[in-house]
């Protein structure tokens, strides 16, 4: 089957690459892909820009650049998915999206950062205005595997099993710890710090939101932890000692925990990925979302935001390949089906 890509949600910079500035509240094809779309392998977005690596490793960007986060070396917002020519040779294997920056991971383990340094969070102290070109994060002397970013703060997770983080961001106080301390909600860093507290689980993945982090194990436990005032640690409701309350007739509490907790129903999952304040995830050939919805990233139609992970019905059981969110879109790599009819297999 063909594989196609289709894009949701938030467009006022044109992040969707659908060549408009329009918000989409369902799922919609994009036509004109300047890759194509079988040879897509990873796909993420930021505040108001995307980004797909291809099995070639070439990076693929769109949407907002004011601070230079496609890595361009012009700050003109994209309007559809093009080529950052500055990383020719480099194979990406990885690309994470912030807020207004951009982390890319390469083969050799190598990191670069570029767009707006204002908070650290592109791990290179040395920059202090925009950076147009990635560059590398000379600092970080481990060999890196994965990659993530939220607001203003990003992490990397080494071969030898450590996890670094960089920025300025809210963290969890009970597993945040360095050089004996353990640190505030809101901390900073201008270089990568090593990050304790996560000896107990085998993750393999990290994705990162505004305040909030989901994480998936090697065995396809998913756990979130952080913000929790839009739905986006998938629970129905939060006490303030981080204990969860799954009394239906509660409502979901404006509070922040600190303590990771898995999501059942979400026990198996393969993939995550965290926008703002919104989730995917994919379990078998369901692709599932919650949290934040006021521009229909969680694609079910309304703009309600959705405190339990739940099927993005519009995607029906066609295979998700990859999944990709923004701060407020979300994209889904599929394998072509019934979708296109406007049919869902039953």
């Amino acid at each position: 089957m063909e594989a196609v890509l289709r894009a949701w949600g938030a467009n006022s910079y044109g992040q969707l690459g659908l060549g408009h500035k329009e918000d989409v509240l369902v799922p919609q094809l994009l036509k004109d892909v300047s890759c194509k779309c079988q040879d897509i392998k990873s796909i993420a977005g930021g505040g108001g820009h995307s980004a797909v690596i291809t099995g070639a490793g070439e990076l693929f960007v769109c949407g907002h650049n004011k601070a230079g986060q496609l890595g361009l070396n012009h700050t003109e917002d994209v309007l559809c998915f093009t080529l950052c020519t500055a990383l020719s040779g480099f194979c990406v294997q990885e690309v994470a999206c912030g807020w207004d920056f951009t982390i890319i991971l390469g083969r050799a383990g190598l990191v670069l950062s570029c767009g707006s340094n204002a908070f650290g969070q592109l791990g290179v102290p040395q920059i202090s205005g925009p950076c147009l070109i990635p560059q590398k994060i000379k600092s970080l002397k481990e060999k890196a595997v994965g990659i993530a970013a939220g607001l203003r703060h990003a992490l990397a997770a080494t071969e030898s099993g450590l996890v670094f983080q960089w920025g300025t961001g809210m963290a969890s106080r009970a597993k945040r710890v360095h050089q004996g301390k353990t640190l505030p909600v809101f901390w900073a860093a201008k270089e990568p710090c090593e990050i304790k507290g996560l000896e107990d689980v085998k993750v393999k993945r990290v994705a990162a939101g505004s305040y909030h982090c989901v994480s998936l194990t090697e065995t396809g436990k998913v756990f979130t932890w952080g913000r929790a005032d839009y739905g986006q640690l998938g629970r129905h409701a939060v006490v303030p000692d981080g204990q969860e309350t799954c009394t239906a007739s509660e409502q979901p509490m404006k509070l922040f925990c600190n303590i990771p907790i898995s999501l059942p129903c979400l026990n198996g999952a393969s993939q995550i990925a965290c926008g703002s304040e919104h989730n995917l995830a994919v379990v078998g050939d369901c692709c599932l979302s919650w949290g934040w919805n006021e521009h229909g990233m969680c694609g079910d139609g309304t703009e309600a935001n959705v405190h339990v992970p739940k099927p993005v019905k519009a995607l029906g059981y066609a295979k998700q390949i990859l999944i990709g969110c923004g701060a407020g879109h979300s994209l889904a790599l599929c394998q072509n089906s019934t979708l296109d009819s406007g049919h869902q297999k039953s």
